[in-house]
């Protein structure tokens, strides 16, 4: 949902037949999937695509570099703060990164051997400190879509720059972009642009995340809120774990799976405290919440867009959800949480991937996602989070559209402890709120043993 969720283009029947009257409202992917036949239908001047359907900018490095830009006219582009002698891509590149320790003045941590890289690691806090200088400027590049800090090659802290591979200034960021920023190593991960991740049709095969279940149900499973429908199209995600807020249940899912709609325009409605939030979503029900049942009512919390989280939670009702928190395919949670390292292994369950493994990529991660107004709707705001967990995700196998929501934990096989809230990524990174982030937002504690 990074400018109104071109991940979210209605998949189209490839008949031509027009739908009939009768016919239910389209799902679109993303978070919905129309069903056939199904006429094409334009909310936007400019037709949007999934990323199957859009032709590609060159996904290498190399390849962007044999356009042959050089650095100093890629300087003529860069904001104007960051022409002076202190800027770090013209500084560097004029006067070398030897003099960046010394003019450059950075904390001196220490940090006993082999301890896991986390934001308390000396030389992850080292690229924090630079990270922190320089984001501003960088990502006032238009195609710069974040920072975080991730590994080089050689397995030591460095910071990532995530660049917009379709941008039309991609191949000059990639050239004058030098391999070390004020005396620690950078590199740039090219990428489609960060999306919040609702909908898409199921896998198949395994256990399934989109049947509607017998309560008490268990999560990492299809929902959402029962009005999720729109400009016609239905929309949802998933309702990832559950959580105590002083001694009532609630379901853990993201702003915009429970509470995006703020405009009735689509639907003559908007998100209300005491709204349904349903099991399966909307969207694996063919549009009809008449198929689906309730599990929770909706509690606003407006996490978004003040906030630096995207999440919501719903009141269980009795009987409805599993009281021991267990997720479909992991079980049982710690009640404790962990705090997120690079290269830790991680693991969750969600409605389109089901259960999908992966590790930490980045932490620290400061970028952009843009949110609809409602389902279908137009963008309602930009939100730039920071400190986010960065997740590899290499052709959306761990994360993909419908996974919005998912809780992600450590993988381990008993009692796993809750890492983050997932709920945005591309095509190769996942992006999750940091658990603890957002237990501390809502006043809560995690269910488990």
């Amino acid at each position: 949902m990074v400018t109104s969720l071109c991940h979210d283009t209605p998949l189209e029947n490839k008949s031509t037949t027009t739908a009939t009257a009768s016919a239910s409202p389209p799902q679109k992917s993303g978070h919905c999937v129309p069903p056939a036949p199904v006429q094409r239908i334009n909310h936007q001047p400019t037709p949007r695509c999934s990323s199957t359907q859009c032709p590609r900018a060159p996904s290498s490095v190399h390849a962007l570099a044999r356009k042959g830009f050089d650095k100093e006219e890629m300087r003529g582009k860069l904001p104007a703060s960051m022409h002076n002698s202190n800027s770090p891509i013209r500084w560097l590149s004029r006067v070398g990164v030897g003099l960046a320790a010394i003019l450059i003045s950075i904390t001196t941590w220490a940090n006993p051997p082999a301890a896991a890289l986390d934001t308390t690691h000396a030389k992850v806090r080292k690229v924090m400190e630079v990270q922190h200088k320089v984001t501003r400027d960088l990502m006032s590049l238009e195609d710069i879509l974040g920072t975080a800090v991730s590994v080089d090659g050689a397995g030591e802290p460095a910071l990532v720059v995530f660049v917009y591979e379709q941008g039309k200034n991609a191949a000059e960021i990639v050239n004058a972009m030098p391999s070390e920023l004020l005396g620690v190593a950078a590199r740039v991960e090219l990428t489609d642009k960060f999306r919040a991740f609702r909908g898409k049709p199921d896998r198949g095969g395994g256990v399934s995340h989109t049947a509607k279940q017998t309560p008490p149900i268990q999560l990492g499973t299809s929902g959402g809120w029962r009005k999720d429908l729109a400009n016609g199209y239905c929309c949802g995600g998933t309702l990832g774990s559950l959580i105590k807020i002083g001694n009532e249940q609630y379901i853990l899912s993201n702003y915009h799976v429970f509470e995006s709609d703020i405009v009735s325009g689509g639907n003559g409605t908007v998100a209300a405290t005491g709204d349904y939030v349903i099991q399966p979503g909307l969207i694996d029900v063919n549009c009809s919440a008449a198929n689906a049942q309730n599990v929770a009512t909706l509690v606003k919390k407006s996490s978004l867009p003040n906030h630096n989280v995207d999440c919501s939670v719903a009141k269980v009702i009795a009987g409805m959800v599993n009281p021991n928190g267990s997720i479909l395919e992991i079980g049982v949670l710690s009640s404790q949480t962990v705090a997120a390292a690079i290269n830790q292994a991680v693991k969750k369950s969600g409605r389109t991937t089901g259960l999908t493994r992966s590790k930490i990529s980045g932490l620290n991660a400061t970028i952009r996602v843009t949110y609809d107004n409602e389902c279908a709707g137009g963008t309602a705001f930009t939100k730039t989070f920071t400190g986010q967990i960065v997740v590899s995700n290499q052709g959306s196998k761990f994360l993909n559209a419908g996974d919005s929501g998912s809780l992600m934990v450590e993988d381990v096989a008993t009692n796993p402890r809750a890492v983050g809230l997932l709920y945005a990524g591309s095509s190769t990174t996942a992006i999750a709120n940091p658990i603890n982030d957002v237990l501390t937002f809502l006043g809560a504690t995690m269910v488990g043993n």
